[in-house]
């Protein structure tokens, strides 16, 4: 199967079979997505949703959260991977965003990676979730499943994965389709042992044609 082909069907599957994609995080306003996003990373979202509520509660605008300290930070968020940088992150972030942004989180990919704690992944999740822009963010899910089901070759970095998965899949597509990748991922084409037969997309799947019968 022809590489353009097969993201054709893929694409054709999804958009029939999940029509409505979103990111599994709890947020209310953009600024709350921000500090999620940052939380998540290495973290599952259940994790994150169990510890923002309160967090939310006590910073619920960056003047709060840069007003206060990393070590205050820390005791909300200490059971996720890296507490200590991510506090840091997070508070870091508010100040900045105060200092040049006038507490507005930016759209633009390049703007949001003066954000501490904001890689290239976390500011394309911001600008195709918030601002419903033309960007593929890739994590882990992404990155292995693209892979696995041959909508890359072998790519050896998130960059390489994001900019062969733009040049095959329509600009207003991406947004949903990074979603439909991540809950792939998630919850079919998980990493150890893949779900093949219960995959709808197992037929244009490049892993599930070399496996033996």
């Amino acid at each position: 199967m022809r590489k353009q082909e097969r993201y054709d069907k893929i694409i054709e599957w999804f958009s029939k079979n999940v029509p409505v994609a979103e990111t599994e995080l709890h947020y209310k306003d953009p600024f709350q997505l921000l500090i999620a996003v940052i939380l998540s990373a290495q973290c599952t979202d259940k994790r994150v949703n169990i510890i923002t509520p309160p967090l939310f509660r006590d910073f619920p605008t960056p003047e709060a959260l840069a007003a206060t300290t990393p070590e205050v930070v820390y005791e909300y968020i200490k059971s996720v991977l890296y507490p200590n940088n991510k506090a840091k992150h997070l508070v870091g972030m508010a100040k900045k965003l105060l200092s040049e942004f006038n507490g507005i989180i930016p759209s633009d990919v390049d703007e949001l990676q003066k954000l501490p704690g904001v890689g290239r992944k976390t500011a394309n999740v911001i600008a195709s979730v918030v601002f419903n822009k033309e960007a593929m963010a890739v994590d882990t899910h992404v990155f292995r499943v693209s892979n696995r089901i041959g909508l890359t070759d072998n790519s050896k970095t998130p960059l390489e994965t994001e900019k062969t998965l733009v040049k095959h899949i329509p600009g207003h597509l991406l947004p949903i389709a990074h979603h439909w990748l991540i809950l792939h991922g998630r919850y079919i084409c998980t990493a150890r042992k893949p779900k093949c037969l219960e995959c709808g997309i197992r037929e244009y799947c490049k892993y599930y044609s070399k496996k033996p019968e």
